[in-house]
């Protein structure tokens, strides 16, 4: 919920979703700097009950237009 908020406040689309091991899977698209944000409050901050031990983020690519529209926490 907490990433979900932060990703539609920072206006990307994408999505999240806890994984039974315990870490966060998931997709960002939007602008780079935008993105970047993101990024960061995933790394560094996080949601409250969080405790984040490090931050991999694979696959990243440009993309011409978004091909997933609006945020969400997948389940």
């Amino acid at each position: 919920m907490y990433t979900e908020d932060e990703g539609r406040a920072l206006g990307l689309s994408g999505w999240v979703k806890n994984t039974r091991q315990g870490t966060v899977i998931g997709q960002i698209q939007g602008p780079l700097d935008k993105v970047n944000n993101m990024k960061h409050w995933l790394e560094h901050v996080g949601s409250p009950s969080s405790r984040i031990d490090r931050a991999v983020f694979s696959n990243q690519r440009d993309i011409s237009k978004l091909e997933i529209h609006g945020f969400s926490t997948r389940y």
